[in-house]
């Protein structure tokens, strides 16, 4: 999947089809003067139904789906024959999406499940026939229900991208590298700001054939929540991961003030991203010797006390087990 195929967010128009009338229909039969009323009910309206598929990873599938209109409901006929009922439409969403009202904004409701159905737009009720309004004192209806209309509905889908850990860091702090390493994903690697566009997935293949998910996004600059730079776009995609990993290359100026400055991102996007477990990496580790790798500890011991920390290099394979290690016992306690 190129990153100019990967898609988050769709507009759709969604009508649901309307019922079919109800008939007005009198039996006629060659010696049955008066036969009375056999007028059927019309059928529902088809539904828009969101369907969830874990073969599915982006909206890519309906950016180009402008319209989705389920059919109509049959018409009631003799003899109590009932309409036949609309065919229902089915979107085909992946897990994580969010579906929200565009006038309103109101999320109306989540899919993150697999086959999880969810009807988006109820078909109209079908028209009830003259048989059911017959009586002792009106044994001849000559009238039936017509069908109720369907639902229209103006509707935003919004990808969410489900992941177990959730890497954050600025341009260049080698995110997509240790993606890399760590999965079969092949993101883009380069030397220069910003070469990660869209978020990127990879499973992480761990002891006796487990695995979690790990998701790369946009680097985040500061002033991200207030619009600025790629990573404000794509902070949605970190919500829903459970551990969130932060990087900061060892070269880093202030290693303690950059990991600050994302934080403060976070926390000025979704108070609620600080409730999530954090663990910082030092990437690019293998720039420094021993004395200075020491040295650096002995710093951020002082300056964050109580939040755990690794040393590694993706490019050396160096506390790669170790960062697996650190991230499964997180997940799993």
């Amino acid at each position: 999947m190129t990153e100019g195929n990967f898609v988050d967010y769709v507009k759709i128009y969604v009508a649901s089809g309307k019922g079919g009338k109800g008939s007005s229909h009198l039996h006629r039969e060659k010696f049955i003067e008066k036969g009375g009323p056999d007028g059927g009910d019309g059928g529902r309206g088809g539904h828009v139904i969101i369907r969830g598929s874990k073969n599915l990873w982006t909206l890519f599938h309906l950016k180009f789906l402008r319209h989705v209109k389920s059919g109509h409901g049959g018409d009631g006929g003799s003899s109590r024959s009932t309409g036949h009922d609309g065919e229902d439409k089915f979107i085909e969403v992946p897990l994580g999406t969010v579906v929200k009202d565009k006038e309103t904004g109101e999320i109306l409701f989540e899919i993150t499940e697999d086959g999880e159905t969810k009807i988006l737009a109820r078909g109209g009720k079908g028209g009830l026939g003259n048989w059911n309004f017959r009586s002792a004192t009106n044994q001849t209806p000559r009238y039936a229900q017509p069908g109720i209309p369907g639902e229209e509905v103006d509707v935003i889908l919004e990808l969410k991208v489900l992941a177990d850990v959730g890497l954050v860091g600025f341009p260049n702090a080698g995110k997509s590298t240790l993606l890399s390493v760590l999965t079969s994903a092949k993101p883009k690697i380069a030397d220069y700001a910003f070469t990660t566009l869209k978020p990127n997935l990879g499973i992480v293949a761990y002891r006796d054939f487990q695995s979690f998910v790990i998701a790369d996004i946009p680097g985040i600059i500061e002033g991200a929540a207030e619009g600025k730079g790629l990573g404000h776009y794509f902070l949605r995609h970190i919500e829903r991961n459970s551990t969130l990993l932060f990087l900061v290359p060892a070269d880093a100026d202030d290693i303690k003030k950059e990991y600050e400055i994302l934080l403060d991102e976070l926390r000025r996007y979704n108070p609620e991203m600080l409730d999530k477990d954090r663990l910082l990496v030092i990437s690019k580790c293998d720039m420094l010797d021993d004395e200075l790798q020491k040295e650096m500890k002995q710093q951020l011991d002082t300056e964050l006390k109580g939040l755990d920390y690794l040393f590694i290099s993706s490019v050396a394979q160096q506390g790669l087990t170790e960062l697996k290690d650190k991230l499964w016992k997180m997940l799993n306690v």
